[in-house]
């Protein structure tokens, strides 16, 4: 095999194995949710009960995701991965097989502790591997493929629970993480040499988590990914209300809402892919918020005019994840860069800041603002105009020279 085919399959499985890593999480998540009702019949749970298993996996994928990156920065990369996988896959098992609700809501637990280890280490293993427009086009390529787990994930859910029971969703999951670890144990490469690694004791600890959170042009950057993000997940969030009450869809339309947001995420990330080395990561991020603040104004100005209805009510959505997942790519690797020598705290650290955003955007504000499509439209559109603010402050700040 010539040079050039090893090097091409190499950075191919490099954007293979975090991309998939990076999948778990929404099979974890959309996968199982088809089964619901079959659950409750099956373990004699309430409908509440069951909502809880989702909720148990939240909160412990939000507590841990702040943890993955500092094992990984102490430990390496690839140990930590290999660890949460087997751990994922002895969590799944447990699932598929519990007797009763309290079991699963353990295990489920159990699940949101290691899936989310790929996504963060997965981007500083490509950061560590490549920079500049290399380590954008294959942070896009990474979302690329990413991009198609949220579509395909409920069919897949859906397909097993009316052929078999819920119980294969799980061994399904189980099968797959096992996969993914015979893939990362034989190619996934350890990318941190112990040369460079951080000690792992609470003051080291205190002082990273300290100097990133803390860490103003870390809170515009981080801040404008999350509250890009947050634009998108309030419509995640507020999804029943959405398909079912506003545009009188049936239960198994949701597609209406979800393809059009898949559509642009790959096709945004496609276009970062092409651009990055073309145009530098500023004229990249310009032009994503270009799309997001005109989506803004197309959604805000066809509800306030007129009511909700196909397609019109969700094309906007095409744009605006079009837009977000333009701004992505330069904007982590301009995050994962302020702390090079901890840049997977840095990820962990950005992750946690979305989810927290997220968790309150899903609890507080698509309640607040679900009644109407244009208060959700208008509440999509601060979120994006705030996202463009922290990043033009941001911008501002590292413009102005410090004085002498």
């Amino acid at each position: 095999m010539t040079l050039a085919g090893h090097a091409g399959r190499s950075s191919g499985r490099l954007a293979l194995l975090p991309a998939a890593l990076a999948m778990l999480g929404p099979f974890s998540v959309d996968t199982y949710l088809p089964a619901f009702p079959a659950i409750s019949g099956s373990l004699g749970a309430s409908a509440i009960e069951v909502q809880q298993t989702l909720t148990a996996y939240m909160a412990s994928f939000a507590v841990m995701i702040l943890w993955h990156g500092a094992l990984s920065d102490a430990f390496g990369r690839r140990r930590p991965i290999l660890v949460s996988l087997a751990v994922y896959a002895l969590a799944s098992l447990g699932c598929a097989l519990a007797q009763n609700v309290g079991q699963l809501w353990m295990f489920r637990m159990l699940q949101g502790f290691s899936a989310g280890a790929g996504v963060v280490i997965g981007r500083a293993i490509v950061r560590d591997r490549l920079a500049g427009a290399e380590a954008e086009r294959m942070l896009s390529l990474v979302t690329m493929i990413f991009s198609i787990s949220p579509a395909i994930a409920p069919v897949i859910g859906g397909w097993i629970v009316s052929l078999s029971d819920w119980h294969a969703i799980f061994v399904l999951l189980c099968v797959l993480s096992l996969l993914l670890l015979a893939a990362c144990w034989r190619y996934l490469p350890e990318t941190l040499p112990a040369s460079k690694r951080q000690p792992f004791h609470p003051a080291a600890l205190w002082r990273n988590y300290r100097q990133i959170f803390l860490s103003p042009p870390f809170q515009l950057k981080a801040g404008a990914i999350a509250f890009n993000f947050s634009g998108l997940f309030l419509y995640v969030a507020s999804a029943p209300a959405v398909v079912t009450r506003h545009l009188g869809l049936g239960p198994g339309e949701f597609g209406w809402l979800f393809i059009p947001s898949v559509a642009g995420i790959f096709l945004g990330a496609l276009a970062a892919n092409r651009m990055a080395g073309r145009a530098g990561p500023g004229q990249q991020i310009r032009l994503g918020f270009t799309l997001l603040v005109l989506a803004g104004v197309l959604n805000v100005g066809y509800h306030a005019l007129l009511p909700p209805a196909l397609p019109w009510t969700v094309a906007p959505l095409f744009l605006y994840t079009m837009g977000m997942s333009m701004v992505a790519p330069g904007l982590t690797l301009l995050v994962l860069d302020l702390f090079p020598q901890i840049r997977g705290t840095v990820a962990s650290c950005q992750s946690f800041t979305m989810t927290l955003l997220s968790a309150a955007v899903a609890g507080l504000v698509s309640p607040l603002l679900d009644h109407s499509m244009l208060a959700l439209a208008a509440g999509q559109f601060a979120f994006a105009l705030t996202g463009l603010l922290l990043w033009r402050i941001a911008a501002a700040r590292k413009a102005v020279p410090r004085q002498q």
